[in-house]
């Protein structure tokens, strides 16, 4: 984190009373990268997930399966045939990879606007007493 990111932490922390700093406890500290991964597959979306999950396992093992075929084949053009299906199944993985961490990018962003619109909230019921 630079050292600007700290400072506005720390002068959020300082603008928030008691009450503030107790909820926003559990929103303070980022989790880490395996609790955000295993994240993915919990709520609204986890079964978009774990569909692509489970085409990214199948795309690997196909990728695999075609590499080994490709490095048997003896005919040229079988060999390219099966060098194809690699790139095809590495690449349909390789998608389903980056779909999982646009996800979890997207995940941290609605996190931290969470807190924003805490402390937006919490100002405002101030204001309003």
């Amino acid at each position: 984190m630079t050292t600007k990111t700290e400072d506005l932490d720390r002068l959020i922390l300082e603008a928030l009373d008691a009450d503030d700093r107790a909820v926003l406890g559990d929103l303070a500290e980022e989790p880490g990268y395996f609790a955000q991964a295993f994240g993915l597959f919990r709520g609204k979306l986890a079964w978009v997930m774990w569909v692509a999950y489970v085409v990214n396992i199948i795309g690997a093992g196909l990728a695999i399966f075609a590499a080994w075929k490709m490095f048997q084949a003896t005919d040229p053009i079988m060999t390219m045939r099966w060098g194809v299906g690699v790139i095809v199944a590495v690449n349909v993985g390789l998608f389903m990879k980056g779909g999982l961490g646009l996800q979890m990018q997207n995940n941290r962003i609605l996190r931290e606007l969470k807190r924003v619109e805490l402390q937006l909230a919490r100002g405002h019921a101030r204001e309003s007493v």
